[in-house]
């Protein structure tokens, strides 16, 4: 089962293009229920209350990560397999005009010619047996292929799926703590999310090969404006 993975994943580039979907897609869960937390935390600040209730916040918080779940799983999976299909469709083309041009070559070309020139006689049985065995090569082939595509296909949709899902619950993780959650909590859970983004900055870094500290910026940069924004219109 192991060997399976190990070629599938080979074949399609699995890891490289689930790596990319979790950090980008786990970014934009943290965002989007950093969003929802800057939305309860102005209603405290504005409305002058010492706590919220830790129930709604998770509530929210939880209920965004689910439609981000189903989204993710649904949507990649369903634009996976239309993409896969496109390119099948290609490929048989390319392959019925190959054959067509083949199969004019064959006409054009005489055995009896071809004896003649290389003096050896060509023995047509043979060659129809190597035919079927390519035939039976190529069609083992595409069927690993496909199941390659496949098995990729459903990774990579649970990773769509579920890395957001995982980025909007880890900073709802000091709600569940307490059952009334005041502007501590909110800076704890805030300093998750911005922790949680340099380590995703680190990681590219590495991946990428690339500076550390810019990827770090970078990301940390979407952090403090959507901070900005949100401060802003909600006030």
């Amino acid at each position: 089962m192991l060997e399976k993975i190990r070629i599938y994943a080979k074949m399609t580039n699995l890891w490289a293009i689930a790596r990319r979907y979790f950090v980008n897609n786990f970014y934009d869960g943290m965002l989007t229920v950093l969003g929802i937390l800057l939305g309860f935390f102005v209603l405290v600040l504005k409305e002058g209350v010492i706590s919220i209730d830790s129930h709604l916040v998770i509530l929210t918080g939880v209920g965004s990560s689910i439609s981000m779940f189903i989204s993710g799983i649904t949507g990649s999976y369903l634009s996976e397999k239309a993409e896969q299909k496109k390119i099948k469709e290609e490929i048989n083309k390319a392959m019925v005009i190959n054959q067509n041009e083949a199969s004019i070559a064959d006409r054009v070309l005489d055995i009896k010619e071809i004896e003649k020139a290389m003096l050896i006689k060509i023995n047509q049985n043979i060659s129809q047996k190597k035919k079927l065995q390519l035939k039976k090569k190529k069609r083992k082939i595409k069927n690993l292929h496909d199941k390659a595509e496949n098995f990729t296909s459903i990774i990579v949709s649970c990773v769509n799926g579920g890395s957001p899902f995982l980025g909007g619950l880890v900073p709802l993780i000091p709600f569940f703590c307490v059952s009334s959650a005041g502007i501590s909590t909110f800076i704890i859970s805030f300093f998750i999310i911005f922790s949680c983004i340099v380590l995703l900055g680190i990681f590219l870094g590495v991946v990428s090969k690339e500076s550390i500290l810019k990827n770090i910026v970078q990301m940390a940069f979407a952090f403090f404006i959507t901070v900005l924004i949100s401060i802003f219109l909600l006030q």
